[in-house]
């Protein structure tokens, strides 16, 4: 079978993983690889691809890559501000796209990608930790079937030491970042309970802290979602001690989780805790980079979507619109 032709967009720290996971994968083959400078990319390619062969190209224009390298697909992992411009550029030029987090960092602009995957046709999924995982797989199921009667809140924290650690880079600078905390490591639990609850964002009420910084750091998150589920989330830019959690409280039950990785779960019916949860590695998919490959190749169905762009959209602009005016903000539809 004739491998997926894949290009990368944007070679930063990010990018070296999914280089080694296409390199080792064998429908795949590495063709281009684009950045902003050629002693950039030569740096990556040095760090990640010594021994891919044949060697793919280098490019510091997209455009061009597309043009001459014809890829079936990009990874694009750039400053996350960029990412709607790129992700249209992509499709046009007749790639599936596997997008970083967040997809992108305005609802307009979600609804206008959303758009333009749904005339091309293509695969479009967005790097979050957790879909792919047999815990979360789980837990969706027992919510859309009420297994343990009405989801009826949520709540949750995450902690880094965030501001510390990007201290310097494009993440501070809301010109490339979009925000800070809530929007780089935060996506990933924002992304955890928005991919659960599949439900759009009613209202939002935030306290925000930037710390001094240009950007938020700490913030808590009310959240009030269409379906009636109520959320509140903690995010945590500032304490050296990384750690998350995800509590889902249904009418007889609830489940606690990790919101980062999906690393443990614990589940309750009624008082009684389930030593033994009922989840079976089938419920799980392969890493997300393999899920994008199988979807291409129509082996699977695609763990997330524009649409779970849209409802992390609806939730960060209202975040922020709140952060703004001090009042509860609802996401435009």
């Amino acid at each position: 079978m004739k491998k997926l032709r894949f290009v990368l967009l944007g070679c930063g720290g990010m990018m070296g993983g999914h280089a080694q996971r296409l390199k080792a994968h064998p429908d795949a083959e590495l063709v281009g690889l684009c950045d902003v400078s050629l002693d950039q990319v030569k740096r990556f390619a040095d760090r990640h691809l010594v021994d891919c062969s044949p060697a793919p190209k280098f490019y510091t224009d997209s455009a061009a890559m597309y043009a001459e390298s014809k890829p079936d697909a990009v990874v694009i992992s750039t400053p996350h501000t960029l990412h709607f411009s790129q992700g249209m550029e992509a499709l046009s030029a007749g790639c599936h796209v596997y997008m970083e987090k967040p997809m992108v960092t305005s609802l307009e602009h979600a609804y206008q990608l959303a758009d333009k995957v749904k005339q091309t046709g293509k695969i479009f999924v967005i790097g979050y930790n957790t879909p792919c995982s047999p815990e979360f797989y789980y837990l969706r199921q027992l919510i859309r079937e009420n297994k343990l009667g009405k989801l009826e809140m949520v709540t949750g924290f995450l902690s880094q030491g965030w501001m510390k650690g990007t201290a310097g880079s494009w993440r501070q600078d809301p010109a490339l970042s979009g925000g800070g905390q809530a929007y780089d490591s935060g996506a990933h639990l924002f992304n955890s309970l928005c991919w659960s609850v599949e439900s759009d964002v009613e209202e939002v009420f935030a306290f925000v802290d930037n710390h001094g910084t240009p950007v938020d750091i700490n913030s808590a998150t009310s959240i009030r979602f269409s379906s009636g589920v109520l959320a509140n989330i903690t995010v945590s830019g500032n304490c050296p001690g990384g750690g998350s959690f995800l509590a889902f409280i249904f009418e007889n039950g609830r489940v606690e989780i990790d919101g980062w990785g999906a690393g443990w779960i614990r589940v309750w019916q009624g008082a009684e805790q389930i030593k033994y949860p009922p989840i079976t590695p089938e419920m799980g998919a392969p890493a997300p980079m393999n899920n994008f490959i199988d979807a291409i190749l129509g082996r699977a169905e695609p763990r997330t979507s524009p649409r779970n762009g849209i409802i992390q959209s609806q939730l960060m602009d209202a975040i922020y619109e709140s952060q703004r005016t001090g009042q509860p903000a609802r996401p435009k539809r």
